[in-house]
């Protein structure tokens, strides 16, 4: 089982930026594909952004040039920057850890992006 626990969500205003943490409990961290997704009320969870075990990064078209995730495999911890933030970017953002075929989630943390 691992835990996930994400942090730095908030309010901004359009155009601003916000970074996200989520810190993992497991020893193998490094063999997880770490993942942000992200979903609307009422809405469906998307993918936002992945990193692989490989550190192979994927962007959604959406967040291309505007977000950044990386890892850092000595603190568990990935990451997401986001910057010139839309208020179409509003959504509770999960993070997401997986490995052969186990799926993990955090609780998700609050993005606001005000127009």
């Amino acid at each position: 089982q691992v835990q996930l626990v994400e942090s730095g969500g908030g309010l901004v205003q359009a155009g601003g930026s916000l970074g996200l943490s989520c810190i993992a409990t497991t020893n193998i961290f490094s063999a997880y594909d770490m993942s942000w997704y992200r979903q609307i009320a009422g809405g469906n969870r998307e993918l936002v952004a992945s990193i692989g075990s490989n550190h192979r990064t994927n962007i959604v078209t959406s967040a291309e040039g505007r977000f950044t995730i990386w890892r850092d495999n000595g603190k568990n911890t990935v990451s997401l920057q986001m910057n010139s933030l839309r208020p179409e970017d509003t959504a509770v953002y999960y993070c997401n850890a997986r490995l052969r075929g186990n799926n993990y989630w955090g609780q998700g943390t609050q993005v606001t992006v005000s127009s």
